[in-house]
C-alpha cells in the first residue's frame, strides 16, 4: 500500500499553537566558541569510582542550550505525530530533517510526545523487571555516523542521537525497545578519535574518556560546562524519559583493545575491562552487547573473525557476575553476539544472544519461541539485520523479518529478543551501509556543508518513506501487547 507523505496512516494532524517569545525554537543557543578540552571531569584512572557529575544532567543540558528552565510545546512534533491508542507516540519527521533541528527542539519534542513539560529531577529507567532483556527489541545506532561533521572532524554524536529519539517508537506495554550505541569509548589510537578516516568501531581504548565523536566541544554557559560524563548521562536520561532502554557495544578480542594506549592483555587487564563496563552502567546504560561472545572459552574458533585472545569460560562468568555485583544492577542485560540457545551461554551469565537465525519464516520463529519458552533467564532471538549488513537487503525482506520477529509468539512474556540496526527503521543511503560505517568514518557532505551531509546518510526516496511508515505500523500493532 502506498502511503501519502502528507497524511500517513495512523497519524493525526493537529493545528499549531501560539508560541511564547521565550520559547523560540530556531536558535542554537549554546556557546559556539567552546574550548577544545571539554573534559571537566577526567576519569582516566583505571578503577571504577562511580558517577560524580551533576545529578540532574538533562536539566543542566537544557539550561546550557537555552539559558532557561521552562520547556515549551514543539509545534512540529504536534503536527507530525504518529498517535497510538495507548498514548505512546512518535514523530514521522524524516531522520535527515531531525538532524537539522537544534538539540533544544529535540528535548522539547520528547516532552511534547509525553505531554509533560518538565524534566524530572530524578529519572528512572523504564521498569520491565529484572529479566526485561530476555525479551527486548535491540536497535543498534551508530552515533559516529549521525554526528555533526565539519571538515575532517566529527562531534556531537550524542546530541544527534537525541534528535532521532522522537522518531523511534517507545517500548511496548510488555517489552522494552533498547537503543544500543555502537560506540561509547574512543577507538584505538584515540588522539584523533574525532577525525574522519579508517577507525574501526570494533576496537576500543579503555579508560581514555568518552569518544570525542560523541561529545560536544561547545556546551557551556556562564562558566558552567557539560563534562563528557554529564553528556552521556543526559543522553541516557532523555532516552529513559522517552520510554527506551539503552546499551553499548563492547569488544572481547584482546587485539582490538588498548588501555590508555597500551596493548590490552587478558592476564592483567581483566579489572580494567570490568571497570569500563561498570562505568558505562553507572552512566545510565542498561545493557552491554559483547562482540565475539560466542567464542568465549575457545568455542567454535574456526569461525572466529576477531584479533587476539578472548576470555576463557570461567573468566567471562566472573566478568558478568562482577558487572552486576559492582553496579548493584541485577536488571542489567548482557547480550552475546552470535550466541545460540546452547545452555553454555545461559551459564555464562548472559541474558540474550542474537544467533538463532534470520526471521524470514514465521513458522520457524514460532518453533524457536516454543523451543525456548521454558527459560525466563536467557534466549537467543532472530536478527532483522546486524552490524555486518552490507546494504543489499530489500525493503520487502526487511519488513517481513520485522513482522515475523514481532508476532511469532503465544505468550508475550516469553517472546524472543529481536535485533536490528538503525537502517531497519531509517533506511541508509544506497551508497553506504552499516558495515562500512562500522569500519570507517567519513565526511558525506556534497558541498562541504553540514546539511547535505545529513541528507546523504539516509535514503530519501518515496519508497524509503513508505517502508518507514510500514515499519511504524508494525511497532504500533505491537505497542499495546
Amino acid at each position: 500500500m502506498k502511503i501519502n507523505r502528507n497524511n500517513p496512516v495512523g497519524i493525526q494532524h493537529s493545528s499549531k499553537i501560539n508560541k511564547k517569545e521565550e520559547c523560540s525554537q530556531n536558535s542554537r543557543s549554546y556557546n559556539e566558541s567552546g574550548l577544545d578540552n571539554i573534559a571537566a571531569y577526567n576519569k582516566a584512572a583505571i578503577s571504577f569510582r562511580g558517577y560524580y557529575g551533576d545529578q540532574q544532567p538533562a536539566k543542566k543540558l537544557f539550561w546550557i542550550l537555552t539559558g532557561r528552565n521552562n520547556i515549551c510545546k514543539d509545534d512540529e512534533t504536534e503536527s507530525r505525530m504518529y498517535r497510538t491508542s495507548s498514548g505512546k507516540n512518535w514523530v514521522t519527521i524524516n531522520p535527515e530533517d531531525l538532524l537539522k533541528r537544534t538539540p533544544e527542539q529535540a528535548i522539547q519534542s520528547i516532552c511534547t510526545l509525553n505531554n509533560h513539560y518538565d524534566i524530572p529531577s530524578y529519572i528512572l529507567s523504564p521498569d520491565y523487571g529484572d529479566k526485561w532483556g530476555r525479551r527486548a527489541n535491540y536497535i543498534e545506532i551508530n552515533p559516529r555516523l549521525v554526528a555533526m561533521t565539519q571538515g575532517d572532524e566529527k562531534q556531537e554524536g550524542l546530541l544527534n542521537v537525541i534528535k532521532l529519539l522522537p522518531a523511534i517508537p517507545p517500548s511496548s506495554k510488555s517489552y522494552a525497545n533498547c537503543i544500543i550505541l555502537s560506540q561509547l569509548y574512543p577507538t584505538m589510537g584515540n588522539r584523533d578519535d574525532n577525525k574522519i578516516g579508517d577507525k574501526s568501531l570494533y576496537s576500543v581504548d579503555l579508560h581514555s574518556g568518552i569518544s570525542r565523536n560523541l561529545t560536544s566541544h561547545n556546551l557551556s554557559r556562564d562558566g558552567q560546562r557539560m563534562g563528557d560524563d554529564e553528556q552521556v548521562k543526559a543522553f541516557n536520561d532523555l532516552a529513559h524519559i522517552r520510554g527506551l532502554k539503552t546499551g553499548i557495544r563492547m569488544p572481547l578480542s584482546e587485539g582490538q583493545m588498548t588501555v590508555q594506549g597500551r596493548p590490552f592483555n587478558w592476564d592483567k587487564d581483566e579489572k580494567a575491562f570490568i571497570d569500563a563496563c561498570c562505568w558505562a552502567v553507572e552512566l545510565g546504560f542498561d545493557s552491554i552487547f559483547f562482540d565475539s561472545a560466542k567464542h568465549v572459552g575457545d568455542y567454535d574458533m574456526g569461525n572466529y573473525c576477531g584479533e587476539g585472545r578472548i576470555p576463557n569460560y570461567q573468566q567471562m562468568q566472573y566478568i558478568t557476575s562482577q558487572i552486576r555485583e559492582k553496579t548493584g544492577r541485577n536488571d542489567i542485560s548482557l547480550i552475546g553476539e552470535k550466541c545460540t540457545d546452547d545452555s553454555r551461554f545461559n551459564n555464562l551469565g548472559l541474558t540474550a544472544g542474537n544467533d538463532w537465525s534470520k526471521a524470514d519464516n514465521f513458522d520457524s520463529v514460532m518453533h524457536e519461541f516454543k523451543k525456548q519458552r521454558w527459560n525466563d533467564e536467557y534466549a537467543a532471538g532472530p536478527v532483522i539485520s546486524d552490524d555486518n549488513d552490507c546494504g543489499g537487503l530489500n525493503f520487502e525482506t526487511r519488513l517481513n523479518r520485522i513482522k515475523n520477529a514481532f508476532n511469532a509468539y503465544e505468550d508475550v512474556s516469553f517472546r524472543l529478543p529481536t535485533y536490528m540496526q538503525m537502517a531497519d527503521i531509517f533506511p541508509l543511503s544506497p551508497y553506504t551501509n552499516t558495515h562500512e560505517q562500522m569500519m570507517k568514518s567519513e565526511n558525506r557532505s556534497t558541498y562541504g556543508d553540514i546539511e547535505s551531509g545529513y541528507n546523504n546518510i539516509f535514503n530519501t526516496s518515496e519508497d524509503a518513506f513508505n517502508y518507514r511508515m510500514a515499519v511504524y505500523n508494525e511497532f504500533a500493532n505491537s505497542i499495546g501487547q
